[in-house]
């Protein structure tokens, strides 16, 4: 099965996507009534981790399957598939949200690795953009030592997101 394969067929029952993509942020929000002001705590910080995990997870892989889309195969963003691409996106937003309310994200062990990973896959695409546009004829009209910087930036970027992500460098 590829990739467009599960998604055509998440798309044609999207039953499991739309239970997955509500019960998150329900979870959150029954998570934040029953415990007020304790967010902060051992019991709930790991509830809400576990819940940031689920929802981000997805979230950031629409992300950059949409980016993806929009830059390398030039797709409008009028053909975006709303159960794949769009929903998981504004679950996120929501999730994080309703849990921002409740504590703070701080506290949320493993909340930083996130970001980590943003940074990781952002790096990433826009070198592959990069070196996609790049032109035998652009390459001749830029310095070298301005294309050797922009390289040695991302790929600090890129180090810096690995380090946050995963603890090491």
């Amino acid at each position: 099965m590829t990739l467009r394969e599960f998604f055509d067929a998440l798309t044609n029952d999207p039953t499991y996507v739309l239970v997955y993509l509500s019960i998150i942020p329900v979870m959150a929000f029954v998570a934040g009534l029953t415990g007020q002001e304790k967010g902060h705590e051992a019991p709930w910080k790991y509830l809400y981790s576990t819940l940031i995990y689920f929802i981000c997870v997805p979230g950031i892989f629409s992300i950059t399957v949409s980016v993806y889309q929009f830059l390398f195969e030039r797709r409008s963003i009028w053909d975006a598939d709303v159960f794949v691409q769009v929903l998981p996106i504004v679950s996120m937003v929501v999730t994080l949200l309703i849990i921002r309310r409740n504590v703070n994200l701080d506290y949320i062990p493993g909340f930083d690795k996130l970001g980590g990973l943003v940074m990781i896959i952002a790096s990433t695409l826009i070198i592959m953009w990069f070196i996609d546009r790049m032109r035998i004829i652009v390459f001749s009209y830029l310095r070298f030592e301005y294309v050797i910087l922009f390289f040695i930036g991302l790929l600090l970027v890129i180090r810096l997101g690995w380090k946050r992500a995963f603890g090491s460098a």
